[in-house]
């Protein structure tokens, strides 16, 4: 979990409340029906949740690699 994740309310763009019908009550027995509409989200969540991982890796990279040797010593 990120620092600024446990400040901000909300779910960022991983999850829309508006079209979350997927609450299971204690009679529904049968499965869920996951449709190409529902893989295709879970791939873009995937794309957006790595693309950010990248970005912050390098920001951690940046803010604590090893600095730059200086020239003459």
């Amino acid at each position: 979990m990120l620092l600024n994740e446990m400040f901000n309310d909300g779910n960022g763009e991983y999850q829309d409340l508006s079209r979350d019908n997927s609450v299971a009550k204690t009679h529904d027995l049968r499965k869920t029906k996951l449709t190409l509409a529902h893989i295709n989200q879970l791939r873009k969540m995937n794309d957006q949740r790595n693309v950010e991982y990248v970005e912050q890796i390098v920001k951690v990279r940046k803010q604590y690699g090893a600095p730059p040797a200086q020239p003459g010593l």
